[in-house]
């Protein structure tokens, strides 16, 4: 049975050792994007955002959450992105996301979107649950595309020859409202021991490749054949739903023996809870607390992952409306 869309689909090619991601996501990514309406630049930027999260969350054993966080100085402040692995064998991985921006300066802007983000960096943040400490990495905003910030991540930080092609847009069937789709393959050198690091990485600012990692490892053949084969997908053949995943696979890389395995099914979830939003209060003081307190005596606080609504009577967080705040 074809993959259907809002999957994630593993591969491998045994001729070049390689290993990779198939990703469409439409109905996760709707309700992401409805959250807020976000404008057209940002949308893109968001779909790219968590095709990378979920492309890459997917391929680790992770114990609880795979995050991309980009933060920049232009009219795009930040980006955060988070991929949940299934709680059990069968269920779906969860997927979130919501940007920070100023509306104006992006309505006005007459950039690529992501030209919208100016300076920055993008971070990952793999975090396997309690009792584990974050594993964190960082990289700067550079390579015209948030796709070529996750491949530079893994040739400097990893040194693993990554190549992502990724393609999200707005869609209209006859009699039916426009919806976002967005799909994305991944490929990724499996690891090798040894190898050397090049005296003069060919990346921006001195940072490696995806083509320097390959060259660790003397297999630049195989991935420059293999990602030669990729360059030839067309849009429609990516985005789909005419053409399954494994059939673009087969198209593109048959003479590569590829190998498909289980899917992983995508859905919208955010993890936020009453219990939740008290913990975080906590770290506040009361003092700001009561600032933070309205009119009607009421401290409130929204989701910005899924637009959820909470309100609290203060005392319930250990201190009375009315308290003094000077």
């Amino acid at each position: 049975m074809p993959t259907p869309d809002d999957a994630i689909l593993p591969f491998r090619l045994a001729r070049s050792d390689m290993r990779g991601r198939v990703v469409r996501l439409e109905q996760s990514l709707a309700t992401i994007l409805e959250q807020h309406r976000y404008p057209g630049p940002v949308s893109a930027l968001i779909s790219e955002a968590v095709l990378l999260t979920a492309l890459i969350g997917q391929t680790i054993n992770l114990g609880w959450k795979f995050s991309i966080q980009i933060r920049g100085e232009g009219a795009v402040r930040l980006i955060a992105t988070d991929y949940f692995a299934p709680e059990a064998e069968g269920e779906p991985a969860q997927v979130r996301a919501y940007a920070g921006f100023d509306a104006g300066d992006v309505a006005s802007s007459r950039v690529p979107a992501f030209g919208l983000l100016g300076k920055g960096v993008f971070g990952v943040t793999i975090d396997q649950g309690r009792h584990s400490k974050p594993y964190q990495g960082i990289t700067p905003l550079a390579g015209g595309s948030l796709a070529a910030c996750a491949e530079t991540y893994f040739a400097q930080s990893e040194q693993l020859a990554t190549r992502f092609r990724l393609i999200g847009a707005e869609a209209q069937e006859p009699g039916n409202a426009a919806t976002w789709r967005a799909a994305g393959i991944m490929l990724q050198q499996m690891p090798v021991q040894g190898g050397y690091i090049p005296d003069a990485p060919s990346g921006e600012d001195g940072m490696m490749t995806a083509d320097d990692a390959a060259a660790m490892g003397g297999r630049e053949e195989d991935w420059n054949r293999v990602n030669a084969l990729l360059n030839t997908v067309e849009t429609h053949e990516l985005i789909g739903p005419h053409v399954s995943p494994e059939d673009l696979l087969h198209r593109l890389f048959h003479e590569e023996a590829p190998s498909v395995f289980q899917a992983q099914p995508v859905v919208f979830g955010c993890t936020c809870s009453d219990d939740r939003v008290r913990s975080a209060m906590h770290q506040y003081s009361a003092k700001d607390l009561a600032h933070m307190t309205d009119d009607r005596g009421k401290l409130t606080a929204d989701c910005q992952f899924c637009g959820a609504h909470y309100e609290f009577d203060p005392a319930t967080l250990g201190f009375e409306a009315d308290q003094p705040t000077e």
